[in-house]
């Protein structure tokens, strides 16, 4: 799930990421600003998801994935859009 607060008087907008992977030991989130080399790791929650908060610029998008467990990647079902990536898959997609 993606959740955006879009400030009117700053050039940045908070993005609240959640993933349910109450089976998983860790998940990151990677592809913002085009980094997909060096993941952000997402905080375990009580109810078992993962949870980051991270700020972007406004007026931009993102390309992002999670990486379950450093093995399994998932696209996130609340994202704006999925696009084609190189591989042949899909990325999820953030608009602000």
């Amino acid at each position: 799930m993606v959740q955006k607060t879009i400030y009117k008087t700053k050039d940045y907008a908070k993005v609240k990421f959640t993933v349910d992977a109450s089976e998983a030991k860790s998940v990151e989130l990677l592809g913002l600003n085009d980094n997909w080399k060096k993941g952000i790791k997402m905080t375990r929650r009580k109810d078992g998801s993962f949870q980051i908060e991270v700020n972007l610029p406004k007026n931009s998008t993102h390309e992002f994935k999670y990486l379950v467990d450093r093995n399994v990647w998932l696209n996130d079902a609340g994202a704006d859009q999925e696009v084609p990536n190189v591989f042949g898959g899909t990325n999820s997609l953030v608009v602000l």
